[in-house]
Order: structure tokens, then sequence, then C-alpha cells
């Protein structure tokens, strides 16, 4: 990739790096985009504890 040319993809191997702008933007879009799944996982995972858990009589 030549100095100036634009992105084809946005995977983290076909970024450039070296421009600040695309470091920042897709370094915070990188660690949004962890949080976001972290807490999904983990509400998935807390939804499954309740339902398969104990104490679960099946009962509201």
């Amino acid at each position: 990739m030549q100095h100036g040319e634009t992105l084809h993809t946005a995977l983290p191997w076909d970024i450039p790096w070296w421009m600040p702008d695309h470091s920042i933007f897709f370094g915070v879009l990188y660690i949004a985009l962890g949080v976001v799944g972290m807490g999904v996982g983990y509400v998935i995972m807390k939804g499954v504890a309740d339902t398969w858990g104990k104490g679960n009589d099946g009962g509201h």
C-alpha cells in the first residue's frame, strides 16, 4: 500500500498503521467492538447460567 492510498478492507493487516488518523480510529473501533462483544458474551452466559442453574423451579 502506497502512502496516501485509501483502505480496501478494515482488516488489521490491511490498515496503514503509520498514519495517525487510521491508528486512532481503528484502535478505538476495535476496543469498542471488544467491549460490546464481551458484554454480549456475559449476557448470554448469565442467561444460560440462570436458566440451567440451581434453584430454578420452572415458575415465575
